[in-house]
């Protein structure tokens, strides 16, 4: 199984997201390099076209799957130099927009100039200069990997997509003088709408399953005007889903349908209350049109509302897929794919995880065609030399690309390991994995809908220990490592850096079990791994406060600076003291993690890290100051500054980080201090707030400006004032 494959397709579709950015279009043309960026979307759409053919064919030919590799890395090398460009337009922009401010009639004289003129200032032309070189050197490696790919002989076979040509909407209404042919698909379906058989749910759910075009939705509309269908239920809703499966918007459907008042919902708690409510101790029916959606987490979420249905409902589904995500638990809808199934389970040995997670993926399979495919797969015989179970290969390899990357990412966490879903969303969106070119998602809501498909598919699984986190089977992380190979490494507690030096040079992402005593020959080494984008410390067993790890001052002194591509920096729970100046010079960082270390301060050039999306130092009880300068950072998400006691005074300038979804806590201070006011433009808050200082409000309109009951995220609201009565005595209040 080759690793390349499992990246490229998401890979290379952020790739082209990228050259498209106007920013960097901007940028480009200023520096007098967007010529050689045009030519590689020609180039990169050619090698896209053939990726199908390479995925199917690099099972059993090793030379496509040494192409595979070598695109891969090539891919990695153009996308840090994306990064780079885009970097650049983002200091560009922030030098701009600094100048504007101090200096009002400039900005003014250039509003009226165009915006690629102003552009072209010395230090830009320099820059694409220097650029200039890098450009070419990767184009000729892009001419070079065609080549090879012609002489492979790989075909054009542009890689399916799973975006359809949405057909019409369809409604409820038919005209039932031109329906013939169908009396007995209805009348057998009719008996089973009708019946009041034993369920373990108030409601069953009827699928009509079949290829487009067959009829599904017509008959679904002939037993939905049928008057004894009319009579039998109380209640009736019909909603055509398509390929836009959204939880909130078919249960605002259904509600209205069922008579549901006319009423905004800020939230799909309060819309599916109100369902409850309409729906309670009532027979109906549902008809869910045209269903795509293979979720069976949403399709768990949008059934609560049904459960209080009176005995005898009924959903029916029109679908081109199986029914077990549906709720079916054997072949009476598909008795021909029954000896498909039974074959399947013989070759997964009867292994419940095997079959768990194979499940999965054959309930978005509903053809014969596809059902056959999978029982002959060449992946049941391939072998690698590992002992990973053919059944977990074909489960990886059916997902989708940008599932095949996240999940390989997971082979960074050693065995046993237990993690919290918040923690993997920050790491999988800071290495570029929740791009939407549409902007239409926070990405860390599309990283969570990500992880709750990787658990449905049961890659993840609740630990038996603390529900609300994760761990991965051993059979599964086994699985991750496989797949993932020399793009990523995991450094054991007994291997040192040398045990892998023929990898080094192409490695990408690296984690290692914390030790006692982190010295630096343990990774001097990885001063050859300068494409490095992950430095990720990590622990198998449970921290306490008082544990300490101690890491040698030279792998932040002498080691860091070069790993001038780091995305990912975690040196959580060491005993550091001071973070280095050479810190901001990796500006392609987005995870920047120092929690429960002795810091004092952070250093002023942190605030040059303008891709820096997590700061995390929680737990620092030295730490007493934050930079001025984190004013600077435009792209900053989370910053969890929670049990820093000593932290009590703030800048001014927070409000100005509008992207802010977690700030664990605030201080209000002084004239040039934080304020109450500066919390207004934070809309995205969420999570736990801690404000402290309250004390020193002393305009109740200033409070009423933070207004923070429209900050709907927030789940814990700690307030805390200095009650001078009491001599300096603390109050708090908590709010949940």
């Amino acid at each position: 199984m080759a690793v390349a494959e499992i990246f490229l397709g998401a890979f290379i579709t952020v790739l082209f997201e990228k050259l498209a950015s106007a920013d960097l279009i901007r940028l480009a043309r200023a520096a007098g390099i967007y010529s050689e960026l045009d030519k590689w979307n020609n180039t990169l759409s050619q090698i896209q076209a053939v990726l199908v053919d390479a995925g199917q064919k690099h099972i059993r030919d090793n030379s496509v799957q040494l192409w595979l590799y070598k695109l891969q890395h090539l891919a990695y090398e153009i996308d840090d130099v994306l990064d780079d460009l885009a970097t650049e337009a983002m200091r560009h922009q922030s030098n701009e927009e600094s100048d504007a401010s101090s200096c009002t009639g400039t900005s003014k004289v250039l509003t009226m100039i165009p915006s690629c003129c102003t552009s072209f200032t010395p230090r830009t032309i320099m820059y694409g200069g220097k650029m200039s070189f890098k450009l070419d050197e990767i184009t000729t490696k892009l001419h070079s990997l065609v080549e090879e790919k012609n002489l492979l002989g790989l075909i054009n076979n542009v890689e399916r997509s799973n975006k359809t040509t949405r057909r019409l909407e369809e409604t409820s209404l038919v005209d039932l003088s031109i329906i013939v042919g169908r009396e007995g698909d209805k009348k057998a379906l009719l008996e089973k709408l009708l019946s009041n058989e034993p369920c373990n749910k108030n409601f069953s759910i009827l699928s009509i399953v079949g290829l487009g075009g067959i009829g599904k939705t017509t008959l679904a509309q002939v037993l939905y005007n049928d008057t004894k269908v009319k009579d039998h239920f109380k209640l009736m809703s019909w909603v055509c889903v398509s390929d836009e499966f959204d939880v909130f918007s078919i249960s605002k459907a259904i509600y209205k349908d069922v008579g549901g008042e006319h009423k905004k919902f800020e939230t799909l708690n309060q819309l599916q209350v109100a369902l409850t409510e309409k729906l309670s101790n009532k027979k109906f029916i549902l008809v869910l049109d045209d269903v795509w959606n293979e979720n069976y987490n949403e399709w768990e979420l949008l059934q609560r509302p049904f459960a209080v249905g009176a005995p005898g409902s009924k959903i029916v589904v029109t679908t081109r897929k199986t029914m077990h995500a549906l709720g079916k638990q054997n072949f009476e809808s598909h008795p021909t794919l029954q000896s498909y199934g039974e074959e399947i389970v013989k070759k997964c040995g009867g292994l419940p995880l095997a079959l768990r997670t194979l499940g999965r993926v054959l309930r978005t399979k509903s053809t014969e065609e596809e059902w056959e495919e999978l029982l002959n797969s060449e992946l049941w015989h391939v072998q690698n030399g590992d002992k990973i179970l053919p059944a977990l290969r074909l489960s990886y390899y059916d997902l989708p690309p940008h599932l095949k990357q996240m999940f390989a990412y997971c082979c960074l966490f050693p065995k046993d390991y237990v993690f919290d879903k918040d923690e993997i969303v920050l790491l999988w969106m800071a290495e570029g994995f929740l791009y939407d070119s549409n902007g239409s998602k926070l990405m860390e809501s599309l990283g969570r809908e990500c992880f709750e498909e990787l658990e449905s598919r049961s890659f993840f699984q609740k630990s038996t220990n603390d529900k609300s986190r994760y761990i991965m089977h051993e059979l599964i992380n086994d699985l991750a490592t496989s797949v993932a190979k020399e793009f990523f490494f995991m450094l054991g507690d007994k291997m040192d850096v040398y045990d892998m030096n023929e990898v080094l040079d192409k490695l990408h992402h690296m984690s290692f079990i914390r030790e006692r005593y982190g010295v630096y020959r343990k990774f001097k080494a990885l001063q050859r791994a300068r494409r490095l984008r992950t430095f990720l410390a990590m622990s198998v067993t449970r921290l306490f406060t008082w544990q300490r790890f101690y890491l040698s001052e030279k792998v932040l002194t002498e080691l860091l600076p070069q790993l001038r591509f780091l995305r990912v920096l975690s040196l959580a729970n060491y005993n550091i003291r001071e973070v280095p100046q050479s810190i901001g010079s990796l500006k392609h960082m987005r995870y920047l993690n120092f929690s429960n270390t002795d810091i004092k301060c952070l250093p002023e050039v942190v605030g040059d890290l303008y891709n820096l999306q997590s700061l995390l130092v929680s737990g620092c009880p030295h730490l007493s100051s934050l930079p001025n300068s984190i004013i600077k950072l435009i792209s900053l998400r989370h910053l969890d500054i929670s049990n820093t006691p000593k932290l009590n005074k703030m800048s001014s300038g927070f409000g100005g980080l509008t992207g802010l979804q977690t700030l664990s806590k605030v201080v209000i201070g002084g004239a040039d201090e934080f304020k109450i006011s500066d919390l207004k433009s934070l809309v995205h808050l969420q999570g736990q707030l801690s404000i402290e200082g309250l004390h020193k409000v002393i305009n109740a309109v200033h409070a009423k400006e933070a207004n923070l009951l429209q900050k709907k995220g927030l789940r814990d609201l700690e307030m805390k004032w200095s009650d001078n009565r009491n001599g300096g005595e603390d109050c708090s209040g908590m709010q949940e």
